[in-house]
């Protein structure tokens, strides 16, 4: 998608990983050095750097600190290893010191307007993890979700791989995609043809075996978690 809008706009694009920028006045300068027409992307967000959980650590650290002045003499030396220990920790899983206020001051503050008309796109597949102030309405303008494969996506794939836009197989994959949920990189992957020989209906009906399969094996499971919860309650009757 990021490519799509790229070639259609024209635009330039930047691959920004965060863990390598040390700190936010590098993370200024990488801004400045791009073009004005230009899509930085930022992907795995909740994975490059800790900036989802800075609040809640800093109270968690506070919290130990007290906890650990109240401790008896005694335990002193345990919470000074267990301190240093969590420090190396800290050092050992980055090196960046790029901060939630750099990102957002990097995405909308006085330098995100200099020489701009830059689209700032970030991935991530936990957008529950990300502090409310990066991704709130008016800092991330749009929020897309590339969820699974419905069936007007799969007409689309199947015209692209295809090109077929009507087939006897349709109803049953509208049926199967109805109820299974399956990712539209593995629709494609199932109509794409393996060899010149392999026809349309050939590639619909591996797609439909697919989701038969997925159908079969998520039946099986709620069978099971249904015989589970019959034997949960017989033996509570039997106490």
């Amino acid at each position: 998608m990021i490519a799509a809008i790229a070639n259609f706009l024209n635009y330039d694009i930047y691959n920004l990983e965060l863990t390598t920028v040390k700190d936010n006045s590098e993370l200024i300068k990488l801004l400045l050095e791009t073009t004005g027409k230009s899509i930085i992307v930022i992907e795995d967000i909740d994975c490059s750097l800790d900036l989802t959980g800075q609040r809640k650590s800093k109270k968690k650290e506070n919290s130990e600190d007290e906890s650990d002045s109240d401790d008896d003499s005694g335990g002193k030396s345990n919470n000074i290893v267990s301190k240093s220990l969590k420090e190396k920790e800290k050092e050992n899983k980055s090196d960046s010191r790029v901060t939630l206020s750099g990102l957002l001051n990097f995405i909308d503050g006085i330098w995100s307007a200099c020489g701009g008309e830059r689209i700032i796109v970030f991935t991530t597949n936990y957008v529950d993890k990300l502090d409310p102030a990066l991704i709130r309405r008016g800092r991330m303008d749009m929020h897309i979700e590339m969820s699974y494969c419905c069936f007007e996506a799969f007409k689309v794939l199947a015209k692209n791989y295809l090109d077929i836009e009507e087939h006897s197989l349709f109803g049953r994959v509208k049926e199967l995609l109805a109820e299974i949920k399956m990712t539209p990189a593995n629709v494609a992957e199932n109509l794409l043809p393996k060899s010149v020989e392999d026809s349309e209906e050939k590639c619909l009906r591996n797609l439909v075996e697919a989701l038969e399969k997925i159908k079969e094996e998520e039946d099986g499971k709620l069978k099971i978690e249904k015989k589970e919860k019959q034997w949960q309650w017989i033996k509570s009757v039997l106490g």
